[in-house]
Parts: C-alpha cells; sequence; structure tokens
C-alpha cells in the first residue's frame, strides 16, 4: 500500500533473504529504492525501485555511483572475508561522499570485541565506525534467525552441535524487515532511532533442543537436535570438507548461544511494530537441510 512520498532509500544485500525482504516492504509502501548488489542481473524488479550495479562494498567508486540520489543507506552487513571492516568502511565513505545523511546499519545481537561468535566481533567494529563517522546512524542489531537451525540440519533432519543448556531468541526474517522498515520511515530531519542500538529479538530465550522441537512441529519433519563435544563437532566439520575458518565460525555460533551471549529478549519488535514478535511455531518461512552458508 502506497504512503505517500518518501525520500529515496538505498538498500544493499538485496539478492539475501534479509535485504530482499527489507526492499519488497519497502515498495510495499511506496519508498523510491536504489537496490545495490554486485550482481545486477540478481537484483529483482520492484515498483519504485532503480537496480544498480554491479557494486561491491569494497569498490568506492562503484559504491559512489550506485547510491547517488539516495538519503538513507541500508546496509546489510556483508559476509565475512577477513576485510569486513574496511568493505563496510569503504561503502559508509562512498555513501557520505554523495550525500546520504543516515545509515541503517544491520548489526548482530552480542556483538563485541570479546564475543564468542567470529561475526559478532566484525560487526563490532563497524558499529564503532560508524560511531565516529559524523553520519547519522541506527545500528539494528538481529538476533540469530529463527531459520538457521532448519539450515544447518543434515539429509535426515539432524542439527549438531557444541550446546546443550545455553539459549538463544531465535528472530524471524520477517520480524527484522518489519522493525528496519519502520526506523527507515521515521524519515525527519531527527530520529528518537539516531545514534541507538536497538537488539531485535524473538518473544523467548530457547535451548537448541527446545527450537529445533518446535521447528520439527511446525515444519512437520522430523528435525532434531543432538549436543557434539567439540573434537567431535571439529572433525565431522573437517570430514564434511569446511575449511577452517568455517569449523570455527560455526563452532562460536553454537558457542554463543551455549554462554548465553545471545538469550536477551528485548521489546523491540513489539515497541515499533505494534505487534508481538513472532515464535518459532508461527514463522512463515523455513529453508531447506544443508543449506547452512556459514558466514553473517
Amino acid at each position: 500500500m502506497v504512503e505517500g512520498n518518501h525520500a529515496t532509500v538505498a538498500v544493499t544485500g538485496v539478492t539475501g533473504a534479509l535485504g530482499s525482504r527489507i526492499a519488497a516492504r519497502l515498495a510495499d509502501r511506496g519508498v523510491p529504492q536504489l537496490l545495490v548488489g554486485r550482481d545486477p542481473d540478481r537484483i529483482p524488479e520492484l515498483p519504485g525501485a532503480q537496480r544498480r550495479g554491479p557494486a561491491a562494498y569494497g569498490d568506492a567508486p562503484a559504491m559512489r555511483r550506485a547510491l547517488e540520489g539516495a538519503s538513507t543507506l541500508i546496509l546489510v552487513s556483508g559476509h565475512r572475508t577477513g576485510r569486513r571492516l574496511e568493505e563496510h568502511a569503504t561503502a559508509v565513505e562512498a555513501a557520505i561522499a554523495v550525500g546520504v545523511d543516515r545509515v541503517l546499519y544491520v548489526s548482530l545481537v552480542g556483538a563485541s570485541p570479546v564475543a564468542t561468535y567470529l561475526n559478532a566481533r566484525d560487526q563490532w567494529e563497524t558499529e564503532q565506525f560508524l560511531a565516529g563517522a559524523g553520519v547519522r546512524h541506527t545500528v539494528l542489531r538481529a538476533g540469530f534467525y529463527t531459520s538457521t537451525p532448519a539450515a544447518l540440519a543434515d539429509e535426515e533432519f539432524v542439527v549438531r552441535g557444541p550446546a546443550s543448556t545455553g539459549r538463544a531468541a531465535f528472530v524471524t526474517h520477517e520480524d527484522i524487515t518489519d522493525v528496519i522498515t519502520a526506523v527507515a520511515l521515521d524519515e525527519g530531519p531527527r530520529s528518537e532511532h539516531d545514534g541507538a542500538i536497538l537488539e531485535i529479538t524473538g518473544p523467548e530465550a530457547l535451548t537448541l533442543d527446545e527450537a529445533v522441537t518446535r521447528i520439527a512441529a511446525a515444519t512437520g519433519r522430523p528435525y532434531r537436535f543432538e549436543p557434539e563435544t567439540f573434537e567431535e563437532a571439529f572433525a565431522r566439520r573437517f570430514r564434511l570438507g569446511m575449511s577452517g575458518e568455517q569449523i570455527e565460525t560455526w563452532i562460536s555460533w553454537f558457542q554463543a548461544i551455549e554462554k548465553g551471549e545471545v538469550s536477551v529478549v528485548t521489546d523491540v519488535v513489539p515497541r515499533l511494530t505494534g505487534s508481538p514478535a513472532t515464535p518459532i511455531s508461527d514463522a512463515a518461512w523455513w529453508p531447506e537441510p544443508k543449506t547452512a552458508r556459514g558466514t553473517r
């Protein structure tokens, strides 16, 4: 439904599960957009949206061309490359150079320089860069996706990892999208969200066994969780042909849950959207097993 006139928003990551949802939701609200990606042929066609690219985060001239005309940039975090801070910083500096006056950055719950989950360390670095970049910004820390355990399952629907009693407040892509949309539509010269860190979580913190049991009930598929030791987790992933970096990243994902670093439950979803956060049993989408990418 179109709702009046809006300033132009640039959205990155639009070929991914989260960025594509954000772009579709903003299109539904009548927001003019610049959809930015490395492969323009994969960028969706949406009403009121221009496809911009090819533009990689680390390519400053390409990013400046892609972001020209936007007032807000929604920066969906890139994949872990070993230079994610530099790539994100280049994208933000390109945005500032062409007149973008606000950046909404999608980070991770638990972002910290000493976070157990390796990707959350990278996210913290970008947060710190934004804090000193001299641009209006909001950090949107997304919880672990509700869909991730299902994507981690093997062909027999078994999810294995080194966690047992720790908890996570898994959150759906749709709830994250709704929060980001609400912040993006707060278009005044100032916003209560300027400089804020918003932690977007599901409605309750669950163990992996509880989460996977609910996924099984929701999908009608025989998902189950089996805890592993560190040694078992490493050996199995190595036999599957994962790189050392992938192994370390995934083990740290499980261990962040085990240590309670992603167990916080917030009111951000209901407060910003007017609707309660979605429990696992009501999630709208489930990926196939063995589709987890291992980076975020």
